[in-house]
């Protein structure tokens, strides 16, 4: 019997539509699927719902739920990671103090000094994990959901060479769905070769029988106002490759939109948007903990989630050729090597077998470096317990250093580092 265990199985973004997907694969039918979440009551919530779920679709999967971390562990051969170490209280954090010093965010979670603080709390707990894997199942997949998605599985690999740990994200994916849609021509009659790191990488291949679609694209770009407002379209018009990631995430990783009031408004970025959605998630819960409580419908659908197409693929299930975040062999020359990069990967019974794409166009790489820099930092920073390597990273971290002094960058990282406190790692804390 095939045990995934799902961790931070609370979470209302992925937790419910991806234990309604691997209720419904048939690769995967008659599955031990274990839940584990630290908070009781959402542990209680999405065990609830997994097993209303079930019996809606008639699965034959056995559903168990615990708190306890190795309980959840024992004997599985896959273990999806979405925890979010801090919750809503930490992430108010990653905002406010930031915004007292001057710095814009939008979601805070992958690079700027957000990004760089939830790296830190986030990468101890990760290692926990990963330890007790090896203990427990040590030939299993760690998929990774967690954000910031460069730096944990690379903090992963660098302590535990062994694991077998690959990085997920949707954003290559929905990107596709959306070119696709633009330029009128079905997704699936498209060639596309997407790569670079998580949240920024970029299509370098967009073509429809050998036709290349991006001079179409950019006639349609050109002649759409709505379009051209937005972050991923003049970054495309200025490097001439579409990147991944959505504009109001895309922004946060660069020097030229954030920091510049009047970018802000040309470009209708929403900073500060993710607190209002984390709150909406939160409503979302309540509402769905009163509609259990009442007896009422509380079912999934499934939601294509690509944690079930690589579980799926790798029990034997059809091929697929998917996007995963792996450490830097060779794969994309002119990127760090060792860092984790996000390439086409082959899936199968044989395992993830990543793309070997050779350079990236000059420009592209250059803005990935950039974005790695700050990552290689915050992973030196939470393995080694060094603060120096925390300062370092915000001093190098595009939008951040565009907006503030070396003492302000300093002034900001203490106050972070005090406010986080005890989530952090002990040498990061201390003087």
């Amino acid at each position: 019997m095939t045990t995934i265990s799902v961790l931070g199985s609370g979470s209302v973004e992925f937790g419910r539509s991806l234990v309604a997907d691997l209720l419904t694969s048939p690769q995967i039918a008659g599955a031990r699927l274990v839940l584990h979440d630290i908070d009781p009551e959402r542990l209680d919530t999405s065990y609830r719902i997994a097993q209303a779920t079930a019996a809606s679709v008639g699965s034959d999967s056995v559903v168990e739920a615990t708190a306890e971390l190795g309980d959840a562990l024992d004997g599985a051969d896959y273990v999806v990671n979405q925890i979010n170490v801090g919750g809503f209280a930490a992430t108010r954090l990653d905002f406010e103090i930031p915004h007292r010093h001057g710095v814009r965010q939008t979601i805070s979670d992958t690079l700027g000094i957000g990004g760089i603080f939830r790296g830190l709390r986030t990468i101890p707990v990760v290692l926990g994990i990963a330890a007790e894997m090896q203990r427990r199942c040590p030939d299993a997949w760690l998929l990774n959901y967690t954000n910031p998605m460069t730096m944990v599985p690379w903090a992963v690999y660098e302590t535990f060479p062994r694991a077998n740990v690959v990085g997920i994200c949707h954003s290559v994916r929905d990107t596709q769905i959306l070119l696709a849609d633009i330029v009128g021509v079905p997704e699936q009659e498209i060639a596309f070769l997407t790569a670079g790191v998580n949240h920024q990488a970029f299509v370098l291949r967009f073509e429809h029988d050998g036709r290349d679609l991006y001079p179409r694209l950019r006639e349609i770009v050109d002649g759409n106002p709505a379009l051209q407002q937005k972050v991923k379209f003049e970054i495309f018009r200025r490097l001439g490759y579409v990147p991944t990631e959505s504009s109001e995430h895309g922004a946060e990783y660069v020097p030229w939109f954030l920091p510049h009031l009047d970018m802000v408004e040309r470009h209708a970025i929403p900073v500060g948007a993710y607190l209002g959605w984390f709150q909406e998630g939160l409503d979302e819960y309540d509402e769905i903990r009163r509609r259990l409580d009442a007896g009422e419908d509380v079912t999934v659908e499934p939601g294509q989630e690509l944690a079930t197409s690589f579980i799926e693929a790798l029990e034997g299930g059809p091929p697929r050729v998917l996007p995963g975040n792996l450490r830097n062999d060779g794969l994309i020359d002119n990127l760090l090597d060792g860092a984790c990069v996000e390439v086409p990967c082959l899936v199968d019974r044989n395992g993830v077998q990543p793309t070997h794409l050779g350079s990236l166009p000059p420009q592209l790489a250059a803005v990935n470096r950039a974005f790695l820099n700050v990552s290689e930092l915050v992973v030196r920073a939470a393995l080694d317990g060094s603060r120096e390597n925390v300062y370092h990273a915000a001093m190098l971290d595009p939008s951040t250093a565009a907006t503030l002094t070396l003492d302000a960058i300093v002034a900001l990282c203490d106050e972070m580092i005090a406010a986080h406190g005890a989530a952090l790692p002990a040498g990061v804390r201390e003087q």
